[in-house]
């Protein structure tokens, strides 16, 4: 595309624009682990001239993936922003971690972003995670592009993975996916593969070169022409199918020439619009000193294809309290709006917000009003305050450059806002407001933690708060009734993640233990038991007794309390101390520690002592004629039971419902939801599904998403509660 002459924003006259939303292009890099996103961040660096060596900056540090963390794991476990500049435009590239777990950072780069560059390998194909992405980028129009890596692979074949992405990601309209270049490929070495050193342009029908290590333009061959007829009248097709000019085809189909002009005008407003999604290819230069092929192609393609963020519709927004607010527009002479996507934490400067700027202006110093959107079902606290912002900057690797603003469209690193967190709204603190909230998916595996010492324990508390304002995929719980601290997090990765940084970046060193399920206690059968509480050691003395009948109720009923005494046995101010007794004696469980439920107490005789009864006596009394009862009758222990949907592509939907009956589920019905996925309805035991975020990522490849609803407390087989009630009485 090195020949365009396109008249979308900031294709021409640049110069112009600069330091406006026209100059500014935001894109997110998705694809699976493994795909060689970070490979392709530095070699874009390298070829905008940004670095001179991929991935390496002036200190001698990463240029991405520069935390600990993802040393230590070889992956990226978090998002990354890398600006850099081509032909006046700035460029800011996020870079998002390919494992499902961290999939809370890539949604948020698809926040802060306007486009989608997906990156698949020619070698691994794609994944089933990739095209769930794409799914949910194409349900919202997000513009895309593909790009093929690992070209160097022995296995690599491009034709055959433009293919794949044209049946994958094309749908009904297969020809909106093609290739705009293909690869020229060398001499064939010893295991018979055939290297790729060029580009060949389908509609400037121009060679580009990069075996030198430098891109070098020249005429194509008599011999290499031929090559790509067929894949060039294909692309001139598709891009006219897109076309707005209708006369197009027509021209096209009676045998006039278009000009290759119109064309790249014509695909440049398609990609722009996201109806049309370009294939291009990319292999880092062996020695990382020198231009990646298909880099120059890549960063055409994102500032003369790609829109700029006033093209892009920002967020709804609301004030604080609901009401609606006129939408934003990209202006940086509008009130100011911005969202924090990402929170980190430095142990020099403190907590670093980076936020995306939908309208407005940002300068350091001044005060501005701090939104949050109160997901307390997370651990993450409502709040709304005014905030004095600290030192902008924009990062580049471990560095942070220093920035006099932040305009509409851009996005910066804003120091020392002590109370935002991830997917705040920052606005005028005259004229606060509230941007809706993009989607996360719940976190669904627990792990629960106690503190390894005592200096730890102190500790705990406030590195949990840090951790959970930086992700908001991680949900906190402090069980009641297990009395556990737990996080529930998306997968193991994840898991590791955060405890690694409660002790490396919080000073908190923590220990797993099982997680426990809460579960309940019931009668089986009715009962009945007198509480005697006589006690005379001199002085004032304690006398109560009661009677009391126990029957079962239906699941849900919690605990009835009958008062059927007769006579004034038990005195009217006492019959409320029994009722208390026997409600916390319920609350501390009857047979293994569980809260007792569905029950029905009957208190129905007792008797009292005109000097030494008392509320507390009365309130013991209730309580051992409670567990005098229990020890007498079959109790039932109840575990809970979640109804759990579980989506997964149509191959996968027979060994899911096998997987669930194994757990003791009982699917109730499966429906259709988009072509070729099926969502599976099961009611679950939640003992069973602990590591059912784990366990059906592997049975899916990846493909599989569930959800999970507390429906109600069941019996627990009698072998099973059993078990229990054997560690019980271990003390496990």
């Amino acid at each position: 595309m090195s020949e365009k002459t396109s008249t979308r924003p900031g294709a021409a006259g640049r110069a112009s624009t600069a330091g406006q939303p026209t100059a500014l292009r935001n894109v997110v890099l998705v694809g699976h682990s493994g795909s060689g996103k970070t490979t392709l961040v530095e070699a874009l660096a390298l070829a905008s001239g940004a670095v001179n060596r991929a991935g390496r900056v002036e200190d001698g540090g990463c240029l991405s993936d520069y935390d600990e963390i993802e040393h230590r794991q070889q992956r990226s476990v978090q998002l990354s922003l890398v600006p850099v500049d081509w032909g006046g435009v700035k460029i800011n590239i996020l870079d998002t971690p390919g494992y499902a777990d961290f999939v809370g950072e890539l949604r948020a780069g698809l926040r802060a972003a306007d486009a989608a560059l997906f990156v698949v390998s020619a070698a691994d194909g794609v994944a089933g995670a990739t095209r769930m992405v794409w799914d949910e980028c194409a349900a919202v129009g997000t513009p895309r592009a593909l790009v093929v890596t690992h070209l160097e692979a022995s296995r690599a074949d491009f034709d055959e993975m433009t293919e794949l992405c044209r049946t994958t990601f094309g749908g009904e309209n297969p020809d909106a996916v093609l290739p705009l270049y293909l690869p020229l490929y060398g001499t064939a070495g010893a295991d018979g593969h055939s290297p790729v050193h060029g580009l060949i342009g389908l509609l400037s029908q121009r060679v580009f070169d990069y075996s030198s290590g430098e891109r070098t333009e020249r005429a194509p061959t008599a011999d290499e022409l031929p090559q790509i007829e067929e894949a060039r009248n294909r692309l001139i097709e598709g891009i006219i199918a897109e076309s707005e000019d209708e006369s197009l085809m027509d021209r096209y189909l009676a045998g006039e020439e278009i000009d290759v002009k119109t064309l790249i005008g014509d695909l440049e407003t398609a990609v722009a619009r996201g109806t049309f999604h370009p294939v291009l290819a990319a292999a880092p230069a062996p020695d990382g000193s020198k231009q990646g092929l298909g880099t120059v192609e890549l960063l055409e393609l994102i500032t003369g294809g790609f829109p700029t963020p006033a093209e892009r519709e920002a967020p709804a927004v609301t004030t604080p309290d609901g009401a609606p607010r006129p939408s934003l527009t990209c202006d940086p002479a509008g009130p100011l709006a911005a969202e924090v996507v990402k929170t980190s934490s430095d142990p020099y400067v403190g907590r670093i917000s980076l936020v995306r700027l939908f309208s407005g202006t940002l300068r350091p110093d001044e005060t501005v009003h701090v939104s949050g959107h109160g997901l307390q079902d997370r651990g993450h606290e409502d709040h709304d305050v005014d905030e004095r912002v600290g030192a902008l900057s924009v990062p580049f690797g471990k560095q942070q450059r220093p920035l006099s603003q932040a305009i509409a469209g851009d996005l910066a690193c804003v120091a020392k806002l002590s109370r935002a967190e991830t997917g705040d709204t920052l606005s005028d603190k005259d004229a606060p407001l509230l941007m809706e909230p993009w989607s996360m998916p719940d976190p669904l595996l627990p792990v629960a933690i106690q503190a390894h010492s005592k200096p730890d324990e102190d500790k705990l508390s406030q590195g949990l708060a840090r951790l959970v304002a930086e992700d908001p995929t991680m949900r906190l719980e402090h069980n009641q009734d297990t009395h556990q601290v737990v996080l529930w997090c998306l997968g193991e990765a994840h898991v590791d993640v955060a405890l690694e940084r409660l002790r490396s970046r919080y000073g908190v060193q923590v220990d797993t233990v099982p997680h426990k399920v809460p579960l309940r206690e019931t009668f089986g059968e009715a009962a009945a038991g007198r509480g005697r509480h006589v006690k005379q050691s001199g002085g004032h003395g304690q006398f109560a007794i009661c009677e009391i009948e126990i029957e079962p109720l239906p699941g849900g009923s919690g605990i009835e309390f009958v008062d059927k005494v007769v006579g004034g046995a038990v005195p009217r101010q006492f019959i409320p101390s029994v009722e208390k007794g026997v409600r916390a004696q319920a609350a501390r469980g009857v047979a293994v520690g569980h809260p007792l439920v569905d029950i029905r107490v009957t208190l129905l005789d007792g008797k009292a002592h005109s000097v030494d009864s008392s509320d507390a006596a009365f309130q013991m009394a209730g309580a051992l004629a409670l567990r005098e009862a229990a020890a007498e009758a079959r109790i039932d222990l109840l575990e809970p039971f979640c109804e759990v949907s579980v989506m997964v592509p149509d191959d996968f939907v027979g060994p899911v419902m096998s997987d669930l009956s194994g757990r003791r589920g009982r699917v109730v019905g499966t429906e259709q939801s988009g072509a070729g996925r099926t969502v599976v309805r099961a009611e679950v035991p939640e003992i069973e599904i602990g590591r059912y975020a784990v366990d059906l990522r592997s049975l899916s490849h990846g493909s599989g998403r569930f959800s999970r609803v507390y429906l109600r407390h069941e019996p627990m087989p009698p072998q099973l509660a059993a078990k229990f009630r054997e560690e019980a009485a271990n003390g496990a």
